[in-house]
């Protein structure tokens, strides 16, 4: 009996003591990846709870959002994946009157940027080919996006074809949840075109799955992905940063969110964490709590500007 006891003594511990990292999208994608990195990451830190994962699709997280922010906002144990496109459905209204005080910021834990692929047995060789497909019959090329009109998957596609002097409204884009999906139907040939994530693409791409066209970064990326070119090497200007990370409900109680803040502090300074980050397709950026939240706002007032600038909000 008192073995039996001890059980399930020590079993309700152990789920007491259990977190959860909440995915705003299907599996498979850049979301997913996030919260698998913090799941990893903090397996190293001392008394910080095991991570489990859900899943919450749904409005291209505005379920996710709303279920959190409205009706679990006080829990202390739960997280929530973000990424650049949730702050710009954010600065678009996508998610109601929902705004960026509305949850608690607690981490960024990685970069990751935009790219454009395609599968491995394509016809689109390079970036130029693709824009060249697009500038003679857009109607006959599919674009998967994660999202709809205006997400950033959306405005990737949008600023590169812009650049190239090629109408975004012309295009015929196909809204899907999440990276995962976008990726499931190219493959499926439903699109011929996936506008998504680097971090994404090193899943397929190492498999010899996709072909890259572009990254939407500064330089080219190390990794898997060394040998894609830059939209900018190609002629097109455009470079699309996307932050990772997490945050709580707005009711969490101030030592609790504290106590997540300093746990990632110490995830993230550790000599382990630049590995663990490269492994999940991630680059270089860390901000928490205060710091997090105060580019948060910033980055919102400019996404904002940028869809007004495609008349996407008045």
């Amino acid at each position: 009996m008192k073995t039996l006891l001890s059980t399930l003594i020590a079993c309700a511990a152990l789920h007491a003591a259990a977190a959860e990292c909440i995915v705003p999208s299907k599996p498979g994608g850049a979301m997913d990846l996030t919260c698998k990195l913090a799941r990893e990451g903090l397996k190293g830190e001392a008394g910080a709870p095991a991570l489990r994962l859900s899943y919450l699709p749904g409005g291209i997280g505005a379920v996710a959002w709303h279920s959190m922010a409205a009706q679990r906002g006080s829990e202390k144990d739960t997280l929530v994946a973000f990424s650049g496109g949730s702050l710009l459905n954010l600065a678009q209204g996508k998610f109601g009157k929902a705004s960026a005080n509305d949850v608690r910021w607690v981490a960024a834990l990685g970069a990751d940027y935009g790219m454009i692929a395609v599968r491995s047995d394509s016809a689109f060789r390079n970036l130029a080919d693709l824009l060249d497909a697009l500038r003679r019959q857009p109607e006959k090329v599919l674009i998967g996006v994660s999202g709809t009109i205006g997400s950033q998957d959306w405005m990737k596609m949008a600023l590169l074809a812009r650049g190239a002097g090629i109408d975004p409204k012309v295009l015929r884009f196909v809204a899907l949840e999440g990276g995962g999906e976008a990726f499931t139907a190219m493959h499926a040939n439903h699109v011929q075109v996936v506008s998504g994530d680097a971090s994404e693409a090193t899943l397929y791409a190492g498999a010899g799955k996709v072909r890259v066209l572009a990254v939407l970064s500064e330089q080219r990326l190390p990794g898997v992905l060394s040998l894609a070119p830059t939209a900018r090497e190609q002629g097109v200007d455009v470079v699309w940063p996307i932050i990772r990370g997490v945050w709580m409900g707005p009711k969490v109680a101030d030592a609790e969110y504290q106590r997540w803040v300093g746990s990632f502090d110490r995830m993230t300074s550790s000599p382990d964490f630049s590995r663990l980050r490269a492994a999940h397709g991630l680059y270089p950026f860390t901000l928490t709590g205060q710091a997090l939240t105060d580019y948060i706002h910033k980055a919102v007032a400019d996404y904002n500007r940028q869809a007004r600038q495609f008349k996407l909000i008045r």
